[in-house]
């Protein structure tokens, strides 16, 4: 396993930028000329989901990274709508703050899917330029997305009251569904995970931040034709035992993605970039050198 970024340096390193009179945490590393790699985490985590290939990414790419609005150290206001478009706005907006003008490579995992995927939607629109894609396992087509049970209750009527009692126990139990057999955190990382989570009482917002699943629906046939179009080049890079979007959601985007460039990781669950970074590492810069010679 590559070394990766202990929470506290991860934190001492963030820096913040306001959306519209939000305090939303980033982080910024690599060669400031080198092509801008944006980088997007999921949920209920945040950036720090990406702290095994932080180094390695950031020797090659200027990487970029925030919590999103609701997540980690960034604000997580009371009684906001939260929604996926908003999320892809902040994007933009965290790169318009960095004065990134031209196109960025994207990295996402989980909801981070969903907003790179209004970002594809956006450069079809020509509202931004994305220079290439790739997916970790996250739910593409909301009818291959197999949600957890705290899922379905955090969207139910109870949810104010299940997102209250979510607990890092709670968080380990989720996560024990979700990993690999043999990739499950420890304690201490959990103990990292949870931190970020609770921060600026975390759990009082989860009940309003699960609104992206019904939001995947609504934007569904545009989000798809903007992946079918061809324009971006796409890969999926997908741990192959999770049960919300493992080895069914890939057969799924081989039916429906011209061309399909996908990664199955045997025994890999739906956090690869922690449970596998190093093969997550190797098949993102095989996908990038092949772009280089095209």
């Amino acid at each position: 396993m590559m070394a990766g970024i202990p929470l506290a340096t991860w934190r001492a390193q963030g820096q913040s930028f306001d959306f519209q009179g939000h305090g939303l945490r980033y982080w910024v590393a690599g060669d400031p000329q080198a092509e801008p790699l944006l980088l997007i985490h999921g949920f209920p985590t945040a950036s720090w989901d990406w702290h095994y290939l932080w180094q390695p990414l950031a020797q090659r790419y200027r990487v970029i990274a925030c919590d999103m609005l609701g997540f980690g150290d960034s604000a997580k206001p009371r009684g906001h709508a939260y929604r996926l478009i908003e999320q892809a706005d902040i994007q933009q907006a965290l790169l318009a703050h960095l004065d990134i003008q031209g196109p960025v490579h994207v990295l996402a995992h989980d909801y981070g899917d969903s907003v790179a995927q209004e970002l594809l939607a956006r450069h079809c629109e020509q509202r931004v330029q994305i220079a290439s894609c790739v997916f970790l396992n996250g739910g593409l087509f909301p009818e291959t997305h197999r949600p957890v049970l705290v899922q379905k209750l955090l969207l139910s009527p109870l949810g104010p009251l299940i997102g209250r009692l979510f607990s890092r126990r709670k968080l380990a139990a989720s996560f024990r569904q979700v990993f690999g057999p043999d990739t499950c955190p420890g304690a201490a990382e959990l103990d990292d995970f949870w931190s970020l989570i609770a921060a600026h009482d975390g759990p009082g917002v989860m009940h309003r931040l699960i609104h992206y699943i019904p939001e995947r629906r609504v934007q569904r046939e545009r989000w798809v034709t903007a992946m079918q179009t061809g324009e971006v080049p796409l890969r999926v890079i997908d741990g192959a035992v999770d049960p919300i979007s493992g080895a069914h959601m890939v057969a799924r985007y081989r039916e429906l993605i011209p061309q399909p460039d996908t990664v199955l990781l045997d025994g890999i669950g739906h956090y690869p970039q922690t449970e596998a970074p190093d093969q997550v590492l190797a098949h993102y810069l095989a996908f990038r050198t092949a772009l280089d010679v095209r």
